[in-house]
């Protein structure tokens, strides 16, 4: 099941489990659908791969299931992957 993180781990924005501005890679990264595409280009920073939006969890899912309310940063900053650094 997804954490539905809560922020885009490059600007920090908030990204509520209904956003529809929520990019995910194969590892669950999250970033949000403007870092994705004006500052990483469509690579992820932890893996190199690609994004895809993240689906909506339901309401009466989300009342059994909660989104994670842990935030993610990436204290060095982000840019584009320029090779996969390793498992996130």
């Amino acid at each position: 099941m997804l954490a539905l993180r809560p922020n885009c781990e490059c600007c920090d924005r908030d990204l509520p489990p209904e956003s529809g501005e929520a990019m995910i890679c194969t590892f669950e990264c999250t970033f949000c659908a403007q870092c994705v595409s004006t500052v990483l280009h469509g690579a992820c920073p932890n893996c190199g791969g690609g994004f895809m939006h993240r689906p909506v969890r339901p309401a009466a899912m989300l009342a059994k299931y909660p989104a994670s309310t842990k935030r993610i940063l990436k204290a060095e900053g982000c840019g584009p992957a320029e090779a996969a650094r390793g498992n996130p």
